[in-house]
C-alpha cells in the first residue's frame, strides 16, 4: 500500500489556469502520485508540449521547477495516462445524456410515465428518441407493445432503443415513414423490432434529427467522456448504426477540439478493393468496428450452437464465414484493419473460419501485422480463444454487460441458461492464451465510466475470469492505443503522447484477482506502481483534469 501524503484536492497550477486550452511550454506536475512503468513509485512529471518529457521523484523535481513555464501542485493526486474507450457511439451517446434516459425504469409502467412526461415536455421535437429500456429487470418481464408506445407519445414518430440497441419499441407514426418495413425481417406487428426492420426504423428515426440537436449531442458526449478521464474514443459507426454525415460531424466537431481524440471505424463488408475508398473519404481507420456478424443476447438475436433457455431458436446470422473471408482478405491484402461484431459462439466461429480461409490465401503474419478485431466476443470457445491468440485477433470486450448482466440471476443466465451463461466474457482464459484485451463501454449501452469498467473486469461475477486491475487498467489505456497500432501511447514515459487525466483518490494498491496469485504481488515492494481500491463498494475516483496532447480538455475554472 502507498500511503496518500495529504488529502487530495483539486490540483492547482501556481502561475495559470489549468484548464488554458494551448499547448506548448514545459509543466512540471508534482506531489502526487505518477503511474509510470519508467518509475514505479514517481511523484512528478514534466510535460514538454503535447509529449511526456520527463517522469521521477519529487526530490528530482526541484531541478525542473525554475526552468518550467508552469508548476501544478498535484497535493496527492494520482497521473495516470488518459483512459481510452474502445467502443463508442457518440451521437447516440448523446441523444442518451440529452434526450429520454429509460435506463434507471424501474418497471414497464415508470417506462411509460417517463415516455409520456418526456413527451408532454418536448412537443416540438419532430421525433421521440429513447433509449436503454430492459424489460429483463422489470416486474412485468415484458417490453412496451405497440399500443402502449403509440398512447405514451400521442401518436407522434417515436423510437425507444432497447439496452442493447438491437431492438427497439417503436410508435405506429414512426412505422408509418419507413415504406414496406412490415415486410422486413424482425418486423413484428405489436412488439419490439429486430434485425432489418430495426435498422430501417432506426435510420428513420435518426435521419429526422436536426443538424443542431445531433452536433448537440455529439458535444455532450464528448464533454462527457472528457469528464470521465477519456482522452480518446473508438467511434464504432457504419450504415446499419448511424450515417456518413453523422460520422463526418463528429469526426469535424473533435478536429476543432479541444476534447477527446476521436478514431472511427466504418462497419461495411468489403468485397473488392474499390469498397475500401470510402474509408479514405469517411477518415476511418478501419472496416470493423460494428460490422455484425449476429446480434445480442438481450435481443435474441446473438447466434448460437444450441437454442435459447427461453426462446425456440438460436438467434440470427448476418455474415456466414465466406463473407468474413472475403472481408478480410481485402481488408488485409490493402493493408486495411478489419472488424467484426460477434458475440454468440456460432458468430465467433464463423469469425474464426474466415480469418483462418483469409490467413491460408493472404498469410498469417499479413494477418497478424494487422491486428483485426472482434467487438464483444463474448460466448468464447476454448478452440476460439486459441484461434484468436494464433492469428493475432484483438478482442474489444465490455466488462460492464457482465457488471450489468452476469451471474446467476441475471439476464444472461435468463437467455442461456447458468452454464452457458457463467462461461461469458472469459477475460482470464483469453488473458493467459495471449489474446490481446481492449476495453469499452459499448456506449449508450453501458455508461462511460472506465474506472468502473476496469472493476468490472477485476471483479468479474464468475471468479474464473477476473483478471487483475493492472492488467484491465492497461486493456483500458494502452491497449486502446495498440489496437490502433500506436505502440507508443497511452504510457506516462518520456517520449509519449501527453493525454494524461489528474485524479483525487485514496490509498493506492497493487491488487491481485484472486487469493490464487502469489502474495508478494501485492507488496509494494514488487516495484509495481499502484492502482486506486477498486474493490466493490470502494469510491471510485474522480476525474479532476483531463488533458490530451497537452491541452486540457477537463478541469474546473480554477483548478
Amino acid at each position: 500500500m502507498h500511503a496518500t501524503p495529504s488529502s487530495p484536492t483539486a490540483a492547482v497550477p501556481a502561475t495559470s489556469r489549468p484548464d488554458d486550452p494551448a499547448p506548448g511550454g514545459t509543466v512540471l506536475l508534482r506531489g502526487g502520485f505518477v503511474y509510470s512503468p519508467a518509475d514505479p513509485f514517481a511523484t512528478a512529471m514534466v510535460v514538454d508540449g503535447d509529449t511526456v518529457a520527463w517522469v521521477g521523484s519529487e526530490g528530482a523535481a526541484d531541478s525542473f521547477a525554475d526552468g518550467v513555464d508552469r508548476v501544478v501542485h498535484l497535493d496527492g493526486a494520482l497521473v495516470t495516462p488518459a483512459f481510452v474507450d474502445a467502443h463508442v457511439h457518440a451521437t447516440a451517446t448523446g441523444l442518451a445524456l440529452t434526450g429520454l434516459d429509460l435506463s434507471g425504469a424501474a418497471s414497464l409502467a415508470d417506462a411509460l410515465a417517463r415516455t409520456a412526461a418526456f413527451a408532454a415536455a418536448h412537443p416540438g421535437d419532430r421525433v421521440l428518441l429513447g433509449q436503454g429500456w430492459d424489460e429483463s429487470a422489470w416486474p412485468e418481464g415484458r417490453p412496451p407493445t405497440r399500443a402502449e408506445v403509440d398512447a405514451a407519445t400521442g401518436g407522434r414518430p417515436a423510437y425507444l432503443a432497447r439496452a442493447d440497441v438491437h431492438s427497439a419499441a417503436v410508435s405506429t407514426a414512426l412505422l408509418d415513414l419507413v415504406p414496406g418495413v412490415t415486410d422486413r425481417l424482425g418486423h413484428d406487428p405489436q412488439g419490439p423490432l429486430t434485425r432489418d426492420a430495426h435498422h430501417a426504423v432506426r435510420a428513420a428515426a435518426h435521419a429526422a434529427i436536426s443538424p443542431a440537436q445531433r452536433a448537440d449531442a455529439q458535444r455532450a458526449a464528448l464533454r462527457h467522456a472528457a469528464a470521465r478521464g477519456i482522452g480518446s474514443l473508438h467511434e464504432c459507426a457504419g450504415p446499419d448504426i448511424s450515417s456518413e454525415d453523422d460520422l463526418a460531424s463528429l469526426l469535424a466537431l473533435a478536429a476543432e477540439g479541444p476534447g477527446p481524440r476521436v478514431h472511427a471505424y466504418w462497419a461495411e463488408a468489403a468485397a473488392e478493393a474499390a469498397d475500401l475508398d470510402k474509408l479514405r473519404d469517411l477518415g476511418a481507420l478501419g472496416a470493423g468496428g460494428d460490422l455484425f456478424v449476429d446480434g445480442s443476447l438481450g435481443s435474441h438475436t446473438a447466434a448460437l450452437h444450441a437454442p435459447y433457455a427461453d426462446a425456440g431458436h438460436s438467434g440470427v446470422t448476418y455474415l456466414d464465414a465466406d463473407t468474413v473471408a472475403r472481408h478480410l482478405l481485402v481488408c488485409t491484402r490493402a493493408g486495411v484493419q478489419a472488424g467484426f461484431h460477434a458475440i454468440g459462439d456460432a458468430a465467433i466461429d464463423a469469425v474464426v473460419a474466415g480469418v483462418r480461409a483469409a490467413a491460408a490465401a493472404a498469410g498469417l503474419d499479413r494477418v497478424r501485422a494487422l491486428r483485426h478485431r472482434v467487438e464483444h466476443a463474448e460466448l468464447m470457445s476454448s478452440q476460439a480463444i486459441d484461434a484468436f491468440a494464433e492469428f493475432g485477433l484483438i478482442a474489444s470486450v465490455q466488462p460492464a454487460f457482465d457488471a450489468a448482466w452476469g451471474g446467476p440471476d441475471g439476464m444472461y443466465a435468463a437467455r442461456l441458461g447458468a452454464e452457458r451463461a457463467a462461461a461469458l466474457n472469459p477475460f482470464a482464459a483469453m488473458t493467459r492464451a495471449g489474446v490481446p484485451l481492449v476495453l469499452g463501454s459499448d456506449s449508450p449501452v453501458t455508461p462511460l465510466d472506465p474506472w468502473g469498467t476496469v472493476r468490472a473486469a477485476a471483479f468479474h461475477r464468475t471468479r474464473a475470469h477476473r483478471i487483475s486491475a493492472r492488467a484491465a487498467f492497461q486493456a483500458h489505456t494502452r491497449g486502446g492505443w495498440r489496437a490502433i497500432g500506436r505502440d507508443e501511447a497511452g504510457v506516462l514515459v518520456p517520449g509519449a503522447p501527453a493525454d494524461y487525466a489528474v485524479w483525487q483518490v485514496g490509498d493506492l494498491l497493487v491488487q491481485a484477482p484472486d487469493a490464487r496469485v502469489a502474495n508478494w504481488s501485492t507488496d509494494p515492494r514488487s516495484g509495481t506502481p499502484g492502482l486506486p481500491d477498486l474493490t466493490p463498494g470502494a469510491a471510485l475516483p474522480t476525474a479532476l483534469t483531463t488533458v490530451v496532447a497537452g491541452r486540457t480538455v477537463f478541469g474546473p475554472p480554477n483548478g
